[in-house]
């Protein structure tokens, strides 16, 4: 829902960076494989976030120690089928069901129909949660299942599932590594990075952290147009995977604008869109972006702390933690993204060691993003206003 592709780089709004695909991190301290040679299978699961360990010459090749989470999780990883059924009578039909009663609103009250793209926008958010969980292969125990409803649930977010699921697997492998910025996250300069550009390069990163871009712009961009685009270099599957979801949207679009009206489709469709699509981008800005986040270079950068210290746990009322499927216990996610969501909460409170990590209420969450720059001498984002202090 939130990848953005443009020509030749691939391009992730939550960034607004550019950076090649072509290499993954591993979890670990700074080593990387060739993304062709197992990101996506890995995505799957294998090492500690689902992300390959390169194996090196045969002769060389050592089983690395268990990572000590790896066992007290095990009990959580299994998927549902009974669960996720519910998962999807609880999201995608209340979604569908308040698109129809947004259509139906049109010949009645278009105040009211607009009222009801604040519900379906929410619904629209937790339909969005169980595409990211099949993105991880934890939804249904079946791999094809996940596949199958990922390419699903992708037309309904305009997202091509392939695609999303290989850019989010880089995400969960380099979050946290000032050295490997670039894919999945919000872009994110260093207060010394800051004071070394031009007015130009200061302004622009200013426009891109401005609140009214990222939540008012970026669903448009992250949503409606960066999917649409090929990355110039992009492998075939990748390929494949934009331009057959394309195609697929201009088909089922294009009949309902034959049978609804264009007018009609776009009044029903595109609120919930951009509501869900900031809602969306909120989370993940405050999954990540919080005052004493965890930010390090290369060999200092360690999967499980990056897990533990750089994602947060989001406590939200419960009702808010049902429409977000549980996205808040992020720093769980993190540390093993094969749970599916509704183990996420389970997990956190029958596992003490995961409670002693950053926590954000909601309202928190919402201060969180006035932080702007990472001050590496004091380990902390800051405000604008602290780097115009610290820089000379």
């Amino acid at each position: 829902m939130l990848e953005v592709a443009s020509s030749r780089y691939a391009f992730d709004f939550r960034l607004g960076m550019r950076r090649s695909h072509r290499l993954s991190a591993c979890p670990g301290k700074g080593s990387a494989i060739p993304m062709e040679d197992g990101l996506d299978a890995a995505i799957e699961g294998g090492s500690p976030g689902g992300v390959p360990q390169d194996p090196g010459p045969a002769n060389e090749r050592r089983r690395p120690a268990a990572p000590w989470w790896r066992e007290a999780l095990a009990p959580y990883v299994q998927p549902s089928p009974a669960r996720a059924l519910l998962d999807i009578a609880t999201s995608v039909v209340p979604y569908l069901a308040l698109s129809f009663a947004m259509y139906s609103a049109l010949g009645v009250s278009y105040p009211l129909e607009l009222a009801l793209a604040f519900p379906a926008a929410a619904f629209l958010v937790r339909t969005f949660i169980l595409f990211h969980d099949c993105s991880h292969g934890s939804f249904f125990p079946s791999k094809r299942a996940n596949a199958w409803l990922g390419v699903a649930l992708g037309l309904l977010l305009y997202s091509p599932f392939l695609r999303w699921r290989h850019d989010h697997a880089v995400h969960h492998a380099t979050s946290g590594d000032l050295g490997r910025r670039g894919v999945g996250d919000i872009k994110t300069l260093t207060v010394a990075e800051y004071g070394a550009l031009r007015w130009r390069g200061r302004a622009g990163y200013r426009v891109l952290r401005n609140p009214l871009v990222m939540f008012g712009l970026g669903p448009v961009v992250a949503m409606m147009i960066g999917p649409r685009i090929v990355a110039r270099g992009a492998r075939k599957r990748m390929r494949r995977s934009v331009i057959s979801t394309n195609v697929a949207l201009a088909a089922l679009v294009g009949m309902l604008c034959w049978l609804i009206g264009w007018r009609q489709y776009l009044l029903v469709s595109v609120p919930p869109a951009l509501l869900a699509g900031s809602i969306g981008i909120w989370l993940f800005y405050v999954q990540h972006q919080f005052e004493h986040a965890y930010w390090e270079n290369g060999s200092d950068w360690e999967y499980g702390d990056a897990a533990l210290r750089g994602s947060s746990y989001l406590k939200l009322p419960k009702v808010l933690q049902f429409l977000t499927g549980n996205i808040g216990f992020h720093h769980v996610h993190h540390l093993n993204a094969r749970i599916p969501n509704y183990n996420l909460a389970r997990a956190h409170r029958e596992n003490p060691m995961l409670h002693d990590v950053p926590t954000l209420s909601l309202w928190d969450g919402l201060r969180a993003v006035r932080l702007k720059l990472w001050d590496e001498e004091l380990n902390r984002l800051v405000t604008f206003a602290h780097a115009r202090n610290a820089i000379p």
